[in-house]
């Protein structure tokens, strides 16, 4: 359940953020979390209300944006999505391919007055 000590990061990103620019209230927090990252979206939902009792962030919609998995192939420069458990690309067959997005996992914005 790594999602809770997740939210309980959220929630002192904000704590940060209100002291250093005077906010008292968050309306919404826009998060980035990658589909490889191995975080589950739902967790962090679930456990979201309950770290957020008594913060600024109490009330404010938590709205995570998924981002999918990217690679880049070395052999042909193909960039882009490959078919789920394999590790060739799509384009060329080349094994030789990178990861370039996916794994993230941040707070993008707050929406705060």
């Amino acid at each position: 359940m790594h999602e809770l000590a997740l939210t309980e990061g959220i929630i002192r990103i904000v704590r940060e953020q209100a002291e250093k620019n005077g906010f008292d209230r968050v309306l919404e927090i826009r998060l980035r979390v990658g589909e490889v990252s191995g975080i589950i979206p739902e967790c962090l939902l679930e456990f979201f209300p309950i770290a957020s009792r008594g913060t600024p962030a109490e009330g404010a919609e938590l709205v995570i944006q998924p981002v999918p998995a990217a690679f880049r192939c070395f052999t042909c420069g193909y960039e882009g999505p490959i078919p789920p458990r394999t590790a060739c690309c799509p384009q060329c067959g080349g094994t030789a391919i990178r990861m370039t997005a996916g794994r993230e996992f941040f707070v993008e914005n707050l929406k705060v007055e």
